[in-house]
């Protein structure tokens, strides 16, 4: 057998030192300690994800009230946003898909019925801005007070802030148009 200094460099140069081990150990202890942390709390992906289902809801309402040819009225309050087709909430819409998501705020929110559509804001979380208002045949949002057949809106540009993530999450419906974004 070979010392080894005898033999090649190539078989010299396996492996790891025990610097370059720790080396990595430590460098896996940083990005551990800060990334693990993020990962159990969930205030921040609730948020992001809910800030993107309120504006899939009240799209969703707008493309109702234009495709069916009638009013889709909306609330929007601290606990959540419900589609209904009547103005005292009694005929709820239908939730995209046949069922809503499920979580414990929305069934509690869609008074435990799976296929309306409503959707309750995650607990941690805080909405406000909220108002009742409907969109018209034509996608056209108008408050309750602007009681149909009218054809002028008193609707002013709404503006929902989510927060409760050290964040605020805005979701705007514009006045004349209906747009959400």
């Amino acid at each position: 057998m070979k010392p080894w200094t005898a033999l090649p460099a190539a078989a010299r140069a396996r492996g790891f030192t025990f610097v370059e081990l720790v080396m990595v150990i430590i460098v896996l202890a940083v990005l551990g300690g800060m990334a693990v942390p993020r990962f159990f709390e969930r205030t921040g992906f609730d948020a992001a994800s809910y800030n993107e289902r309120l504006k899939a809801m009240l799209r969703y309402g707008q493309k109702i009230a234009i495709a069916q040819g009638r009013n889709v009225y909306v609330r929007v309050n601290g606990s959540g946003v419900v589609l209904a087709y009547d103005p005292f909430y009694l005929v709820y819409a239908i939730a995209p898909a046949g069922t809503n998501d499920g979580s414990a705020s929305t069934v509690s929110l869609c008074g435990n019925t799976a296929n309306r559509a409503c959707a309750g804001v995650p607990g941690g979380l805080t909405l406000t801005g909220g108002t009742s208002f409907y969109f018209d045949p034509t996608g056209r949002p108008f408050l309750l007070a602007n009681t149909p057949p009218t054809l002028t809106s008193t609707f002013t540009t709404l503006v929902l802030a989510l927060t409760g993530d050290g964040s605020t999450h805005n979701v705007t419906v514009a006045a004349e148009t209906g747009y959400v974004y």
